[in-house]
């Protein structure tokens, strides 16, 4: 097994043999597109389940990644101002996510989540630990005693090899005290700002492994696995302990030729979620894409906020008002 301390000069970010640089080989448009006031009344309880919270110095250093590499940021809020946003706006439940940019950061980032979602007991919030670091699992132990309700990596951004010796005790830890994982190790969207090459280090089938080992292990895949949706697709039907969330995949915004119909997905293992605050679109954009596909009610209610409160424990019935 390889350390999860991936070298990023080994995983450069290239051009495949293709000539692909990823969907952020030079920064995406800001759209000035209309935003409501509100979600619709009519749509059932709302948890977005991929909502950004970092401290103030962090969410600056984002922010000017994303404006260099990535998209304009059209929401740059502080954490307690995104919490109010969007439940003022009649989201019901938010899970927060973070994660470490590098080793030593973990302790300080968890404290931080844990104190929000003390003060906003409709934030869910999860954990982030830089896979590979000294005391990983000890880290990671102490966010869960703390009220953490599950583990955030983001493989663009840490550079670690999903099948490798020390996520192994993630993976045990998270599975011990039965917390899930959200962890991005789909391939996109790959820039060449990044450290290592998602292309190199994300695929479907190193995932399919992992699943195998820790069949206990609940794990969420954000993007619907971009850009290996088949792949993923495949992967929800013939395994009961991964979901996907829809971050972005829905806005009508990233440059793909193909996205999968929700419709044609095994509907208990989608989540709805959008990557707020760093958007460069409308904060409803995707949600009311969403509305307008015509599914199902009870399909709209899962992928809205059933399969979310299922995936991360959240007491729906208390949290609405």
């Amino acid at each position: 097994m390889t350390n999860s301390h991936t070298d990023p000069s080994v995983y450069k970010s290239n051009p495949d043999q293709n000539g692909n640089s990823g969907l952020l080989e030079k920064p995406l448009p800001f759209l000035n597109d209309r935003e409501e006031d509100r979600v619709p009344d009519a749509l059932p309880f709302i948890v977005d389940a991929h909502v950004h919270l970092f401290p103030e110095y962090l969410f600056s250093s984002v922010w000017k990644w994303f404006d260099e590499h990535g998209w304009p940021i059209r929401y740059k809020l502080t954490s307690e101002e995104v919490i109010k946003f969007l439940l003022l706006r009649g989201i019901n439940h938010i899970v927060a996510l973070q994660y470490a940019h590098k080793p030593g950061v973990a302790r300080e980032l968890n404290t931080y989540m844990a104190k929000l979602c003390k003060t906003y007991p409709q934030v869910t919030g999860m954990a982030t630990v830089f896979p590979g670091e000294d005391d990983a699992g000890s880290i990671l132990e102490n966010a869960f005693q703390d009220g953490l309700k599950g583990l955030k990596l983001h493989c663009h951004v840490q550079c670690f090899d999903m099948n490798s010796g020390s996520m192994q005790e993630l993976y045990e830890v998270c599975s011990f005290h039965r917390k899930p994982l959200i962890m991005h190790v789909g391939r996109e969207p790959k820039s060449p700002a990044y450290p290592c090459d998602p292309y190199l280090l994300c695929r479907a089938d190193k995932l399919e492994q992992v699943l195998k080992e820790h069949p206990d292990l609940n794990i969420c895949v954000p993007h619907l696995g971009a850009d290996e949706f088949d792949g993923y697709r495949h992967l929800i039907e013939n395994y009961d302990n991964l979901w996907l969330d829809t971050t972005m995949t829905l806005a009508d915004y990233l440059p793909m030729d193909y996205f999968p119909k929700l419709s044609a997905m095994r509907a208990d293992r989608i989540m709805f979620g959008t990557d707020f605050p760093n958007l460069p679109y409308a904060w409803d954009r995707e949600i009311k894409r969403l509305a307008g596909l015509n599914l199902p009610g009870n399909t709209l209610a899962r992928i809205l906020g059933g399969n979310a409160s299922e995936f991360y424990s959240i007491n729906a019935a208390g949290l609405i008002g």
